[in-house]
């Protein structure tokens, strides 16, 4: 016989030992289906039984753990952590945050007083500025009239009239001032 002939035959045997097997199987089901609903209900009522019983037991196992042995737990983990960290970082203060607020204000009112200091600053500059100015206007104009003083001064002493009722002109230099030099002129 061939191999595919086998191969053929041992396949048909195993479809028929197969049908057979489910034919046996349907027939049991059908047998122990009601055996089956009851120990399913059974089940259901152990199972609601036994968690009813395993629950309060749980709670106070889990009660006693919490009081008793998760301090002693927290402690040795808290003091191993100790123990392995290289450097521990030190405690962080917060600031109260009125006193942020404050600080804020101050360094607000700080920039003001600065800009208004610099804007006086600035506005006292430039009256200086301004002051200076006229002082210079002013040593232009007065050295503009001793220079006219010394023309006329010099003009009335070359006169023959002033030389006889005046004063030489060594006194003038000397340091006369103009009302002197006026009232020197009026004789």
């Amino acid at each position: 016989m061939s191999i595919v002939l086998q191969r053929g035959q041992t396949k048909k045997g195993a479809e028929e030992a197969l049908s057979r097997l489910q034919e046996v199987a349907r027939e049991q089901a059908e047998r122990f289906a009601p055996y089956a609903a009851q120990a399913k209900e059974a089940a259901v009522q152990r199972i609601e039984q036994a968690r009813g019983w395993t629950a309060p037991r749980l709670h106070s196992a889990a009660q006693r753990v919490e009081d008793t042995v998760a301090p002693r737990v927290a402690e040795l983990l808290s003091t191993a952590a100790q123990k392995v960290d290289p450097a521990p970082a030190p405690p962080r203060r917060k600031l109260p945050r009125a006193l942020v607020y404050v600080g804020a204000g101050v360094l607000g009112l700080a920039a003001v007083y600065a800009v208004l200091r610099l804007r006086q600053a600035a506005q006292d500059a430039e009256w200086h500025a301004h002051l200076e100015n006229a002082r210079e206007q002013v040593r232009q104009t007065r050295q503009q009239l001793a220079a006219r003083a010394r023309q006329t001064r010099g003009k009335l002493w070359d006169s023959p009239e002033a030389a006889e009722t005046a004063a030489p002109p060594e006194a003038a230099a000397t340091g006369s001032t103009s009302s002197e030099l006026n009232s020197q002129i009026k004789q």
